[in-house]
């Protein structure tokens, strides 16, 4: 008991530490001017300009009042440390400005005492009280509750000893602003964690979304495999009939060609088994290619976009995996454009190489204002079945305006 009253008591003057201070909001920081562009940093903090300026305005104060009084010029710069130096400490390391405050704070009373700059029953200047009520509000705000408890009691004390008369409205000042300051600090601690946990969220969320592209994908992939895996079970069946070598050899050997196969079979179907919708149904049915981007063209066409097609001569050879997924990354980009740049006009440019399939589909900006803000879930999906055929895709906005998306799918042969 004794030790958990005693231990923030020794925190706050001699071993506790205050919490790094906070990021800076853009209201705190000014960027610096052009003819200041040589200078180390390139913006300015508000906050530490204005603890610089009230630190210059209460030395010079404190300075002349006591020159003014014929005070000695070495009391008289004592005195003015004594409230400019907490100033300038209190924004990057607060227990320190206040640690400083209360070492300083005997040489400021003995300049007033001793030659009676202020009035006898008030020995605190406007430019002490303004100096020591910042630093506790400081205190408050980047140290824990008991760092601040202790401070506080240790004001309250150093008060007492100093000038009893001016304990209760000192102790309520400064009660008042550390309670400002815990205040500002709670809020930020919550404001910090929101901030994680929508982080996380969005992580999840981001997560969520690949692991669902992927179970489409896979469904969308399933009549493919399966059809090619099929043909190669057939073929491995038929061609015992046909050989015209030998026959016990030839069939052995496609025997065990056509048991892979249908193994093969069996163990996609039960991966892609558990990929059901909630009626428990497959989704088998056909799935479209680079053949039918014609009709989404006519779509968007139809809903007030400007589509500018360029199709190659010819898309046999076209793996149905690589027009598939050609077709979707179409249909997502006219579907943003048609949501986020209504009205706009699409360039649509497919191409084919020796390396496979390229796609490149620009907007410019719209005509009339964006529908509906997106969540970003859709470019993930383009990028992630993109990434499953080993190609790449990279999407953006344009300088001129507008959104473009280019795509590289890898087809493992050349044109036919």
């Amino acid at each position: 008991m004794f030790s958990a009253v005693l231990r923030p008591l020794l925190l706050a003057p001699f071993q506790g530490a205050a919490d790094p201070p906070s990021p800076r909001s853009r209201w705190r920081a000014m960027p610096m001017p052009r003819w200041l562009g040589l200078l180390p940093f390139r913006t300015l903090d508000l906050v530490q300009v204005f603890d610089v300026l009230l630190a210059l305005i209460l030395f010079l104060s404190t300075y002349a009042r006591v020159v003014q009084r014929g005070g000695w010029a070495a009391p008289a710069y004592v005195a003015a440390l004594g409230v400019a130096i907490p100033l300038l400490l209190r924004d990057r390391r607060p227990l320190a400005a206040w640690r400083a405050s209360l070492a300083l704070l005997p040489a400021g009373l003995w300049v007033s005492f001793k030659l009676g700059v202020f009035y006898e029953s008030n020995p605190y200047s406007a430019e002490m009280v303004i100096s020591y009520l910042l630093v506790a509000y400081s205190v408050a705000v980047r140290c824990d509750r008991r760092i601040t408890g202790a401070a506080w009691v240790i004001s309250v004390v150093v008060m007492w000893i100093a000038f009893p008369n001016g304990v209760p409205l000192g102790s309520v000042m400064v009660g008042a602003a550390m309670l400002l300051g815990h205040n500002v600090r709670l809020r930020r601690g919550a404001t910090e964690r929101l901030a994680v946990e929508e982080r996380r969220s969005q992580e999840a969320m981001g997560a969520q979304t690949v692991l669902e592209e992927r179970a489409r994908i896979a469904r969308e992939l399933h009549d493919v495999v399966a059809h090619h895996m099929s043909v190669i079970a057939i073929q491995a069946e038929a061609v015992p009939l046909k050989a015209a070598g030998d026959p016990a050899q030839l069939e052995a050997g496609l025997a065990g060609i056509r048991a892979l196969s249908l193994e093969a079979i069996a163990e996609l179907r039960q991966v892609l088994g558990v990929l059901r919708d909630e009626d428990g149904r497959t989704d088998t049915a056909p799935q479209p290619g680079l053949a039918q981007v014609d009709d989404l063209v006519a779509n968007a066409r139809a809903a007030g976009l400007s589509v500018l097609v360029k199709l190659p001569e010819s898309l046999e050879g076209v793996p149905q995996a690589v027009g598939m997924s050609a077709y979707r990354i179409v249909q997502e980009s006219l579907s943003n454009a048609m949501r986020h740049a209504p009205g706009a006009t699409v360039m649509l440019d497919i191409r084919r190489d020796e390396h496979g399939v390229r796609l490149h589909v620009t907007n410019g900006p719209g005509t009339s204002p964006a529908r509906s803000p997106g969540a970003g879930h859709g470019l993930v999906g383009m990028r992630e079945r993109a990434a499953l055929l080993g190609g790449t895709l990279e999407a953006g906005p344009v300088p001129v305006g507008g959104f473009q998306v280019t795509a590289v799918l890898p087809t493992g042969r050349g044109p036919s």
